[in-house]
């Protein structure tokens, strides 16, 4: 079995520190042709289900959303990803690495986190091509620190 970045037992280990397991829901947004195919297939045979994409209803564990510096509002995308998260869901978001076309800032990441009520917990290299941002939900977090809802 290759070890190459991004195939065989190397995308296995993504999935592991990606935190998917069996049964969960994952919804992927923003899939195009240049995503890391063997890394979604991995994390299908995971499930051993297909993600559902953006027209699913499903409440979600997980958001795989790839975004390139084109793809439009990055604050907007991360809002929208939002919307079918479980209450302890968790986002990746998933950009090109530098150097590649596509590649967001990481200060564009951190800036936009924290304005969708998001934070940025970990930065994992995912293969040759992508590297995922784990962004959890502010508001839940907070809510489980203080037991209120304080919003300013």
């Amino acid at each position: 079995m290759s070890t190459t970045p991004g195939t065989g037992e190397n995308t296995t280990a993504l999935v592991d520190r990606l935190g998917i397991e069996p049964g969960m829901v994952v919804q992927e947004l923003g899939y195009d042709d240049d995503v890391d195919q063997a890394l979604r297939e991995a994390i299908e045979e995971r499930l051993d289900d297909d993600m559902v994409d953006e027209d699913s209803d499903d409440v979600v564990d997980v958001v795989l959303l790839w975004f390139r510096e084109d793809d439009g509002d990055l604050v907007d995308a991360l809002v929208d990803a939002i919307a079918p998260l479980a209450d302890n869901g968790v986002i990746w978001l998933l950009t090109p690495k530098r150097g590649r076309a596509g590649y967001v800032e990481p200060s564009d990441i951190s800036e936009a986190a924290p304005t969708a009520g998001l934070s940025q917990t970990s930065l994992l290299p995912l293969g040759a091509g992508w590297t995922g941002a784990r962004l959890v939900s502010r508001r839940a977090k907070a809510g489980a620190e203080r037991g209120r809802g304080d919003r300013r």
